[in-house]
C-alpha cells in the first residue's frame, strides 16, 4: 500500500531532525578531542585545518593522504565530512542544516 504524500513528509522532517542530531553529537565529540589535541590554542586558517582533516579521514579510510602536508584547493568535489568544525565543536558554513 501506498503511504500519503503527508506521512512521507512527516518521515523525512523525523529523518532530518534524527540526522541534524547525530551530526551535532558527531561534531561535539570531534571537538573535545581536537581540543584535548591543543587544536584550540594553534592559529591556523580553516581551509588549512579542513585540508588537515580531510587527509587524516583518507588515513583512516584506508587511503593515502597527501605527504606535501600543504594547503589544497577547496573546489576538489569531495564534501566535507562532519569532522571539518572548528575546535569549538562547531561547523562553519553549515547553517540551514536538513
Amino acid at each position: 500500500m501506498k503511504k500519503p504524500s503527508s506521512k512521507i513528509r512527516n518521515e523525512i522532517a523525523r529523518l532530518q531532525e534524527q540526522l541534524k542530531l547525530a551530526e551535532t553529537r558527531e561534531a561535539e565529540r570531534i571537538g573535545r578531542i581536537a581540543l584535548k589535541a591543543g587544536l584550540g590554542e594553534i592559529e591556523v586558517e580553516e581551509a588549512e585545518l579542513q585540508a588537515a582533516f580531510e587527509d587524516l579521514a583518507k588515513q583512516f579510510r584506508g587511503g593515502e593522504a597527501p605527504s606535501t602536508g600543504g594547503k589544497r584547493g577547496g573546489g576538489d568535489g569531495e564534501s566535507a565530512p562532519p569532522a571539518t568544525q572548528d575546535a569549538s565543536g562547531a561547523t562553519p558554513g553549515r547553517t540551514g542544516e536538513a
